[in-house]
């Protein structure tokens, strides 16, 4: 799917590149499978702001999307292949043989009237969801679920694919698109293949107002603050803050690792940060 360029009629237009939608077959998605979003503004339930830079945006609804593929041995359609304004890949409207309607997320390749299935008896197929003890070692999967029958939590966004690179007892090595290697449970459910929209890496968003379309407000420097609003604040004309890079309340923001264990921290054979086991 190419990526769309202008000519430069204006600063804006310079760089901007947008997707062209020629993959798209339909454009209004399916009713019943559609919620509404509510935005939040980056706000908690008090109206505090815990999450900078947020606000504003285009209005959309929210796609049910099919995470669980929990439909075994029905075969189904591919009726559609739509827009999805709520993650970077394309999302597939299927239509089962017993007449229930379901979106998955598109994989490379899939088209429509292609036929699709999910379970223990499925082909290994692009866009077939399978538990892993059924998939062969080497294959590219998807929507990877990290615990059984929870729905697939990794391996979503556009053109992204891990591996599935060996299989032991009760656990299946997988490589992720991060780099990291890590165990998973046989019995978990992923879809065979990559993720479409692989193009999606090459658009430019071009202009500030397109990010504010997108829901994303401006971000100030914390050198070009005062002191009183910005530990990197301060100092006569440009200045380098004189002190390791921080958050407006001090933290570090390079290196400071804040991240909590987890119990499925040590199901992790190699991490994607360098020199991490």
């Amino acid at each position: 799917m190419p990526v769309k360029s202008f000519k430069p009629t204006s600063p804006a237009l310079r760089y901007m590149t947008v997707s062209d939608f020629s993959d798209l077959t339909r454009e209004k998605p399916e009713k019943s499978l559609t919620a509404p979003l509510k935005k939040t503004a980056g706000r908690n339930s008090h109206g505090h702001v815990t999450c900078r830079h947020k606000g504003g945006g285009a209005k959309r609804r929210y796609r049910v999307i099919d995470f669980k593929r929990d439909k075994d041995n029905i075969p189904a359609k591919v009726a559609s292949i739509e827009y999805d304004p709520n993650r970077s890949s394309r999302i597939a409207l299927l239509h089962y043989a017993d007449g229930e309607k379901r979106y998955i997320l598109c994989p490379l390749g899939m088209k429509v009237g292609d036929k699709v299935m999910s379970g223990p008896e499925a082909d290994v197929r692009s866009g077939n969801a399978l538990p892993l003890k059924n998939v062969p070692v080497g294959t590219l999967i998807h929507n990877l679920e990290l615990f059984p029958h929870k729905g697939g939590q990794m391996v979503r966004s556009a053109g992204a694919a891990a591996q599935l690179m060996a299989k032991e007892g009760d656990y299946a090595n997988v490589r992720l698109p991060s780099g990291e290697m890590r165990l998973v449970s046989i019995n978990c459910k992923a879809t065979i293949g990559q993720v479409g929209n692989v193009e999606h890496e090459n658009v430019t968003i071009g202009k500030a107002g397109r990010s504010r379309w997108m829901g994303i407000r401006p971000a100030n420097r914390g050198v070009v603050m005062n002191p009183v609003d910005h530990p990197h604040g301060g100092g006569e004309a440009r200045s380098t803050c004189g002190r390791p890079s921080s958050t407006p309340w001090g933290k570090p923001t390079l290196g400071l690792r804040t991240r909590k264990k987890k119990a499925s921290d040590k199901l992790i054979v190699r991490s994607r940060h360098a020199g991490k086991a």
